[in-house]
């Protein structure tokens, strides 16, 4: 029987980029944080005497040959485990096509999710679990994608390097996030040649990079230790909002370490800088979700947090209380743009319902 797999979306609280390296990529330290929000991605696996691999989705955009992420992924994994296997794979396409919610990357550790489920209900060898093979799932998932292996850990997540080397931060309790999705389109490469450009006329070396980025991870790091007690994050948050909990405000002014630690207050990201010249409707975006128009004080209960995601064009914003979250939908959908409504997840839930439950 297929196994189905929530395939969830990310943002990134905060993001900072250092100068292009000799090897042409750039160090960045960021905070990953999962979301509900999620595609669906169903693995079906037979034995067979050579690995043949079928991708399907229902939307025409996403690749579905070995370009795709998902389908690269098992490919590796089946390679890295010495097997032989019909696959076949189905992404139910829920999220934003490269909008900087991670969704390509988050598609790949699904399959891997599902095919390794699908091994073991198919009764063929199996070696994931094992402590190497929980390693070796890290290697493979950076030679994916460098946002990949966030997604092996879930919940918050520091990022750091090309992003690929991930570090479990403790959780956030639960708070409502907005996603918005324009139509607007943002080329990463450009953007990172718009960083470059910048950095050459602001003389950002790569030396003064890691200086700064080394000072922005301790930061990270720093403002998310030890902030939240286990017992207080939400037992009922899961992959999908469950009815009852609709209308629920799941963390108060005093009890979000958003606040309490001040994180919202320096965190950004750096591709903001360029993004929003060459797209200022992404910085209205922005404006809307934080609502601007709020007084000044009355802000922290409102929006703890607004954001480009990524190199975008999503953005989001986070929201002690559902009322403020419906709010920012409904000034975003008057003014055209496409909205989500979610939560942010942590790590618990995440792994506890990857998997769908027939």
């Amino acid at each position: 029987m297929p196994t189905r797999v929530r395939s969830h979306a990310k943002v990134n609280l905060g993001l900072g980029i250092g100068a292009p390296r000799a090897d042409g990529f750039h160090t960045l330290a960021t905070v990953y944080q999962i979301l509900e929000l999620h595609d669906l991605v169903t693995v079906s696996a037979q034995p067979a005497r050579a690995v043949e691999i079928r991708l399907t989705s229902n939307e025409r955009r996403v690749p579905t040959d070995g370009r795709n992420t998902a389908w690269r992924m098992v490919e590796l994994a089946l390679a890295e485990l010495g097997l032989t296997a019909s696959i076949e794979i189905h992404i139910e396409k829920r999220l934003p096509v490269q909008g900087g919610l991670g969704a390509g990357s988050a598609n790949a550790i699904a399959a891997l999710a599902g095919l390794e489920a699908e091994l073991q209900h198919q009764g063929l060898p199996i070696m994931y679990q094992n402590r190497d093979w929980l390693a070796k799932r890290l290697e493979l998932a950076a030679r994916v994608g460098s946002d990949v292996p966030l997604f092996l850990i879930g919940g918050t997540v520091l990022g750091l390097d090309r992003g690929q080397q991930v570090y479990p931060l403790p959780d956030i309790e639960p708070v409502w996030c907005v996603v918005a999705a324009p139509a607007v389109g943002v080329s990463t490469p450009q953007a990172f040649r718009d960083w470059d450009a910048l950095c050459a006329a602001e003389g950002l070396t790569p030396e003064a990079s890691t200086d700064k980025l080394n000072k922005l991870s301790r930061a990270y790091a720093s403002a998310f230790a030890g902030a939240i007690p286990r017992e207080r994050l939400k037992a009922g948050s899961s992959g999908v909002l469950p009815e009852h909990a609709q209308g629920e405000d799941l963390a108060g002014p005093q009890e979000s370490a958003l606040v309490r630690t001040g994180i919202t207050s320096w965190i950004q990201n750096d591709f903001e800088r360029v993004v929003f010249r060459q797209h200022p409707s992404l910085a209205e975006i922005k404006r809307f979700l934080a609502d601007c128009q709020t007084p000044e004080a009355a802000r922290p209960a409102s929006c703890l947090l607004a954001s480009l995601s990524g190199s975008g064009s999503a953005l989001f914003g986070l929201y002690l209380t559902r009322r403020a979250a419906e709010a920012a939908c409904e000034r975003l959908q008057r003014a055209g743009v496409q909205v989500f409504l979610t939560r942010t997840l942590p790590r618990e839930p995440y792994w506890r319902d990857m998997l769908e439950v027939s």
